[in-house]
C-alpha cells in the first residue's frame, strides 16, 4: 500500500517539493493551497511529467484539506514569503497565523501524521504546530539542519574542488543568522576541514552559510526553493521509509544541550513516526555558548509569539 503525503502551499517551495517527491515514487501527493486553480495545475503538470520521468505517483491538487485525510507526513511550506530587506523576524505576525491555521485543519484529518515545518521563522514555527497539534513533540519536526548542512557542504565541497559526496558537515541552532556551523565535525573523507583549510578560510564559509538564505534572497528578490525542498525530502524519505537517518533537525528540547522545552536544530535519528532519537555531542565551550546564544535568539521569538497571542485576546 502506498504512503500518502501532503504538501501544504503550492508556490515554489512546496510545487518542488511535490516534484522530488514524486520522482521518489513511494507515496501519492497531495498539494494544497488556497489560490483557486493554482494547486490543481500544478499537480496536473507534475502528473503529466510522469511518463517522461518515469513515476507512477498520484499527484492530487485541491483547495480544501478533505483530500488530505489519512496522511502519513504533512510538509507546511505555506506562509509570507521573504523579500530582501527582510528579516525571518520580520514574519512572524502573519506566518503564526497561517501555521496555526493550517495546523488546526490538517490534525482532524490526519492525526497520526508527522508534521514537518518549512515555514520562516522556522524554529519559532515549530512551537505553533506543536501546541495547535497537540501532538506529541517527536511528531512535529523543523527542516533546518538538513538545508543549512547542505548549504555548507557545497561552499566546503567548492572551495576544496572535490566531490559533494566526500563532504559531511554539521550546522547546529536556530535556522537564521545565529546558527552554528561546526567545523570539527565537518569532514572530507571523514579528513576534519581544520587540516584541510586555514582556520580564517573556515570562518568565511561558516559566515556565508549563516547568510545562505539571505544571501539567494538578495539575488531573486525571494527566499530559496531547490534547497529547501531537497532538504525536506531527505527528512520525509527518513520518515516514510524507516531509514533511520542520523541528520540535523529543528526539535523539541527538554534539557539536552542544557536547553529547557525550545525547537531547536540538533543531529537527531529521524524514522517512522518521526523523532526516534536526539543525539547529544561534545561541543568546545565556545561551540556550546555559540549553541546557547542561538538558543536565546529562538526564545525571543517564542516570547514575542506568547506577547503577540496574548495581545490578540
Amino acid at each position: 500500500m502506498r504512503g500518502k503525503v501532503t504538501v501544504v502551499g503550492a508556490g515554489m517551495v512546496g510545487a518542488t517539493t511535490a516534484q522530488y517527491l514524486a520522482q521518489k515514487d513511494y507515496a501519492d501527493i497531495v498539494l494544497v493551497d488556497i489560490v483557486e486553480k493554482l494547486p490543481q495545475g500544478k499537480a496536473l503538470d507534475l502528473m503529466q511529467a510522469g511518463p517522461v520521468v518515469g513515476y507512477d505517483t498520484r499527484i492530487t491538487g485541491a483547495n480544501s484539506y478533505d483530500a488530505t485525510a489519512g496522511s502519513d507526513v504533512v510538509v507546511i511550506t505555506s506562509g509570507s514569503p521573504r523579500k530582501p530587506g527582510m528579516s525571518r523576524d520580520d514574519l512572524l505576525r502573519v506566518n503564526m497565523n497561517i501555521v496555526g491555521s493550517v495546523t488546526q485543519e490538517i490534525v482532524g484529518r490526519s492525526p497520526d501524521c508527522v508534521i514537518v515545518v518549512v515555514t520562516n521563522p522556522l524554529d519559532a514555527m515549530c512551537h505553533v504546530a506543536l501546541q495547535r497539534s497537540g501532538f506529541p513533540s517527536e511528531r512535529v519536526i523543523g527542516q533546518a539542519g538538513v538545508l543549512d548542512s547542505a548549504r555548507f557542504r557545497a561552499f566546503i565541497a567548492r572551495e576544496l574542488d572535490v566531490s559533494i559526496e566526500d563532504v559531511t558537515a554539521f550546522v547546529l541552532g536556530g535556522h537564521g543568522d545565529t546558527m552554528v556551523p561546526l567545523p570539527r565535525y565537518s569532514t572530507v573523507a571523514g579528513i576534519p576541514i581544520t587540516e584541510l583549510l586555514p582556520a580564517e578560510r573556515i570562518g568565511e564559509i561558516a559566515a556565508r552559510t549563516a547568510n545562505g538564505g539571505g544571501e539567494i534572497v538578495q539575488l531573486l528578490g525571494t527566499s530559496a526553493y531547490y534547497a529547501p525542498a531537497a532538504s525536506v525530502v531527505e527528512m520525509v524519505d527518513a520518515i516514510m521509509l524507516d531509514k533511520n537517518r542520523v541528520i540535523p533537525c529543528s526539535v523539541y528540547l527538554q534539557g539536552q544541550y542544557g536547553i529547557q522545552d525550545l525547537y531547536v536544530g540538533v543531529p537527531v535519528k529521524l524514522g517512522a513516526g518521526g523523532l526516534k532519537q536526539i543525539l547529544e555531542i561534545t561541543l568546545t565551550d565556545e561551540e556550546g555558548a555559540a549553541l546557547q546564544r542561538s538558543a536565546g535568539a529562538v526564545r525571543e521569538l517564542v516570547e514575542a509569539m506568547d506577547r503577540l497571542g496574548a495581545e490578540a485576546q
